[in-house]
């Protein structure tokens, strides 16, 4: 099944929400192995929507049942009852009508196509466990691989691949045309293979990265929490510490610190990171500026339009490097945490 709507008859009268629903009670009506075959043939996107209908369904009407189950019966009645034809039948067939040339490009198309809805499974793969999958195969191999996976999802597993090799996978994708039929069927089985072994990938996890943030917004006592875990395992305390670097980390800082800073970063790299900040860093900055200035800054804020995601890590990346430069350097007396004051 290539389209969620084809789970169902079309219905003209129906709208697309409606179909959705449609599909989700006749795969409920199914029973949970033959839903789950039909799930497997969705995309990401049609497998997530489906679920998600399946999800909240409750007190279904005896009518909206029968409605469902009766168009999707007349659907099945006009497809043929015939059944595919294998790969061996039909290189046989098209090698006597054909020529054996002509017929392997038909059949290299032809699979082509046939492997796509497989390779739509690896979807839900993380791009290091699929580039550990492949990492030891020829480069060749590789191309192909990634060639039938989104290109975002390709993107994210090429970066996941030793860096040496990442410009030949590139260039050997670049160069595909036509795929013989012995890398397609090398391509099934590697397809096969890591179809099998999916259930048994693990997640990655940026523990302390994820402590670090957790802490800079706990509203008690950080410095303390960071001490009791210091007594536990001062090594990964360090680590924290170093992930507590971040651009929230400003929002900590005096006055008299974010003063010295400023005179370090052109406003134009402050706009562009502090384009999607949290307020609190936000309000930090421009208290810290001369009153003129900040006016300034707002208006520059004002007219600075969207920007892409990736410059604007960049530009925060930039500005605590020169934080930690000036704070090495003993010019300035960073806080991690928020401080508790008294009057």
């Amino acid at each position: 099944m290539a389209d969620l709507n084809d789970a169902l008859p079309s219905g003209g009268e129906a709208k697309t929400s409606s179909l959705v629903e449609q599909a989700a009670i006749v795969l409920l009506c199914m029973g949970e192995e033959p839903a789950a075959a039909v799930l497997r043939c969705l995309s990401r996107e049609e497998l997530l929507e489906v679920t998600q209908v399946m999800s909240r369904l409750s007190g279904i009407k005896v009518d909206a049942v029968k409605t469902s189950m009766q168009r999707f019966f007349e659907d099945y009645r006009e497809q043929s009852g015939v059944h595919g034809a294998s790969r061996s039948y039909l290189k046989r067939s098209l090698d006597l009508a054909l020529g054996s040339d002509i017929a392997g490009n038909v059949l290299n198309s032809i699979y082509g196509d046939a492997i796509r809805p497989k390779m739509a499974r690896l979807q839900w793969a993380s791009p290091k466990w699929l580039a550990d999958r492949i990492a030891h195969e020829h480069v060749r191999m590789q191309a192909v691989f990634l060639a039938f996976l989104p290109p975002t999802q390709a993107s994210m597993v090429i970066e996941a691949l030793p860096e040496a090799s990442r410009d030949l996978v590139l260039l050997n994708m670049a160069r595909l045309q036509e795929i013989e039929s012995e890398l397609l069927l090398e391509l099934e089985e590697i397809v096969a293979r890591c179809l099998d072994e999916l259930g048994t990938q693990s997640a990655m996890v940026e523990g302390t990265r994820q402590v670090a943030e957790i802490i800079n917004r706990l509203t008690g006592d950080k410095r303390q929490m960071v001490e009791l875990l210091r007594a536990h395992d001062p090594q990964v305390v360090s680590e924290i510490e170093v992930s507590m670097y971040d651009f929230f980390m400003l929002s900590n800082q005096t006055e008299e610190v974010l003063t010295r800073i400023l005179d370090e970063v052109p406003l134009e790299q402050w706009a562009m990171a502090l384009k999607g900040a949290e307020p609190s860093v936000r309000n930090a900055i421009l208290r810290a500026m001369p009153r003129r200035q900040a006016q300034s800054f707002e208006d520059l804020l004002r007219r600075a339009g969207p920007v892409p995601l990736s410059r604007v890590d960049q530009s925060r990346k930039e500005i605590m490097a020169q934080v930690k430069v000036l704070a090495d350097a003993g010019e300035i007396q960073i806080q991690l945490f928020a401080e508790t004051v008294v009057e």
